[in-house]
């Protein structure tokens, strides 16, 4: 039977920081009660001259060093990005151009928080099927370019990052079960309400920005969390009890906790590190898995579940074993 494998894993994170202290000084809020409601204690954010794809390929070539691949060998590269660099190309195409890729498919998913679920379910489809042998999988944003940094309710919660994963052609298991959904209704509950096609002349003047109706969100998240990981693990002969490691979308410490408990996971086996970087949209699990990865935590053979949800509303699970 053909898998598809995680072979390297890499991230990048930039290097200015603001913490919930520097909040403090412009926001009608406090480190105490930024921490209180959300979990986060700072946040990375990129500087002038930095960009998605600048971020982006960074993660990837810190994942190909680590899987040991080359340029040519990569024959798929997609990148699950809410901020893309430009409207097109797609910022794929940029970070192909970066890493020297010639001729592969290279293709950006806007699915917001749950891109990168995304596009590893649309990764591990093209290798199961013999589209690609090596497929680069990236998360990369760079939300703080759309934050209302006057706005409480949004400012405290979004970071920048990228992460980033190879994918190959296997015949041990790695991507055991993918699923990816979206219900367009709750539209609005999570957005940017301008863009190309509407209010053009407010995005070209820097108002574009994320608006959420925090309390529905948050709402919608647990609910769905505990769905999608339960549609995950129904093959499973032991269920969750066969998951070593649960490693969410980290969107907010209290989403995360009240999702692991209507799974019956103690946070010991939840990969959290939303307090180190924040809200990173399709970002977020990629990084997650790169620290855990790093420090131990999760080792070769290992279970894991991935699962997000995201504006649209988008939500993904995957399960694998690393």
């Amino acid at each position: 039977m053909t898998y598809a494998r995680i072979a390297g894993i890499g991230s990048c994170l930039p290097e200015k920081v603001v913490t919930n202290k520097d909040l403090e000084k412009t926001l009608d809020t406090t480190d105490e009660w930024i921490r209180e409601r959300t979990g986060i204690e700072r946040r990375h954010i990129v500087s002038a001259g930095e960009t998605t794809s600048s971020i982006g390929l960074i993660a990837a070539q810190r994942a190909m060093e680590v899987a040991g691949v080359s340029a040519a060998e990569i024959d798929l590269i997609i990148v699950g990005t809410a901020t893309p660099d430009k409207v097109f190309p797609a910022t794929a195409c940029i970070i192909q151009r970066r890493l020297g890729v010639k001729g592969s498919a290279a293709f950006d998913v806007h699915a917001a928080c749950s891109g990168f679920v995304y596009a590893l379910d649309l990764a591990n489809r093209f290798i199961i099927t013999g589209g690609a042998k090596t497929a680069l999988v990236i998360g990369a944003e760079t939300l703080s370019r759309i934050v209302n940094w006057e706005d409480r309710g949004t400012a405290i919660l979004f970071g920048d990052g990228a992460g980033a994963v190879v994918l190959e052609v296997s015949d041990t298991p790695g991507i055991l079960v993918t699923h990816i959904h979206a219900d367009g209704e709750f539209e609005e509950l999570l957005h940017v309400p301008n863009g190309i096609s509407v209010g053009y002349d407010k995005t070209r003047a820097g108002q574009a920005y994320i608006e959420m109706n925090g309390n529905a969100v948050f709402r919608r998240a647990v609910a769905t969390f505990d769905n999608i990981a339960r549609e995950t693990v129904a093959d499973l002969e032991g269920g969750l009890a066969d998951i070593d490691w649960f490693v969410p979308h980290q969107a907010n410490m209290r989403i995360i906790k009240a999702a692991a408990k209507k799974l019956g996971m103690p946070m010991e086996r939840v990969i959290a590190t939303v307090n180190e970087h924040a809200n990173t949209s399709g970002a977020s699990i990629p990084l997650a898995l790169d620290l855990a990865v790093r420090d131990g935590r999760i080792q070769r053979g290992d279970t894991l579940l991935f699962a997000a949800f995201g504006a649209g509303f988008t939500w993904g699970s995957t399960l694998v074993i690393y």
